[in-house]
């Protein structure tokens, strides 16, 4: 496994998530643009592909000898390997065709199948988080440049109040089996997001459980997983409350809670 500086990774992540929401913006902007399904009924449109090349183009040049499992690319899907980039370019399609602004850029890094660096961009909400080569969790104030950081602020976890806990949940795929699920602990208050936003409305503070009763794969979660770790909390499996581990056959989660570690979990 080639050892890799984290700040020249979180420094290339960066600059290549803020290419690939220019990409995303220009199609976003426009008027109208077509929409394609693919084999599981998911949404796929110009702007997904656009911003997958936009990645692949910069992390195979930057890192030519770690692989990349990236959604957009069938083929690899199949990469099995202890170190490799795994891309979502455009998570949260559904909110972006429905222009809900909720869709984000999600890259991150895997090693021995830990999430170790990430970065999503969520370029119509202007906000963007990310690992640092420190091992620190951010969020980087809008105007974004390619070159050059702004203003980071560092994020940490707050400490939940477990008599009074707030809850994140998706917009789009939310059922009763999430209200079930969310109904077991004394929640204040619970928002809607859409991407993997979520985890990095724990990492900032916002809020202090995401449970996630449905199925995802390993580039929905990865980047926002690794934010979160180094917020301080963690992303556990819904029924082992085991971590989240990436680089498995297929690429599926189980379901999954990520979470405060303060909060237990029934």
């Amino acid at each position: 496994m080639q050892k890799l500086d984290l700040a020249e990774v979180a420094r290339v992540t960066r600059r290549l998530a803020i290419e690939a929401g220019e990409a995303i913006l220009a199609v976003y902007e426009r008027p109208d643009f077509d929409v394609r399904f693919k084999g599981d009924d998911s949404p796929l449109t110009e702007a997904d592909e656009a911003a997958d090349r936009v990645i692949s183009a910069g992390l195979r040049a930057a890192f030519p000898n770690v692989a990349l499992v990236t959604e957009e690319q069938a083929e690899s899907h199949e990469v099995e390997a202890a170190q490799f980039f795994i891309v979502d370019p455009l998570d949260g399609t559904k909110e972006f065709v429905q222009r809900r602004g909720d869709f984000t850029v999600n890259i991150a890094l895997v090693e021995h199948g830990i999430p170790v660096a990430g970065v999503v961009y969520a370029p119509a909400k202007g906000r963007m988080f990310y690992t640092t080569g420190a091992g620190q969790a951010v969020e980087e104030a809008a105007p974004f440049a390619r070159d050059h950081t702004g203003l980071q602020a560092v994020l940490q976890m707050r400490a939940p109040d477990t008599d009074a806990v707030i809850v994140v949940a998706s917009k789009s795929h939310r059922d009763q089996a999430t209200d079930d699920y969310i109904a077991r602990f004394k929640v204040a208050d619970v928002r809607s997001a859409g991407s993997s936003l979520k985890f990095c409305l724990l990492a900032a503070g916002e809020a202090d459980l995401y449970p996630r009763l449905g199925r995802t794969m390993e580039w929905d979660t990865a980047a926002g997983d690794a934010v979160l770790r180094a917020a301080g909390g963690d992303v556990v499996d819904l029924n082992s409350h085991q971590p989240l581990r990436y680089g498995k056959a297929g690429y599926d989660n189980p379901f999954f809670v990520a979470r405060h570690p303060d909060i237990a979990l029934p």
